[in-house]
């Protein structure tokens, strides 16, 4: 049995969850923030069998899409704030980060 760990941008979540529910996937998503952007994620963990897991991959890497987006980079710097207004840079964000991790045991209880 294999882990399949999914940190997901929101803007996809509903999608995958979708398409997971409707290929008959069980799983359970937890709200997360991203670090850099700090913006809302959710992330799935699904348990499947070996042979589930590139089909597993597929689905969300197939309704989680990469996007630009512009923001705002502030220099870390001790100057008062007004001193240097940063031009917004474009930023790739959204997609998917996806883990494979190996289950010893997993029970229904």
């Amino acid at each position: 049995m294999k882990l399949v760990i999914a940190v997901v941008q929101d803007k996809d979540q509903r999608k995958v969850t979708d398409a997971l529910l409707e290929k008959g996937y069980k799983f359970t998503n937890i709200a997360t923030t991203g670090g850099l952007l700090r913006e809302g994620n959710v992330t799935f963990l699904i348990g499947v069998d070996e042979d589930q897991v590139d089909d597993v991959i597929e689905v969300i890497g197939t309704h989680s899409k990469t996007r630009e987006q512009l923001v705002n980079v502030f220099p870390p710097t001790i100057e008062p704030i007004g001193t240097c207004i940063p031009n917004p840079v474009k930023v790739q964000v959204g997609g998917a980060t996806v883990f494979v991790l190996n289950v010893e045991r997993a029970e229904k209880l």
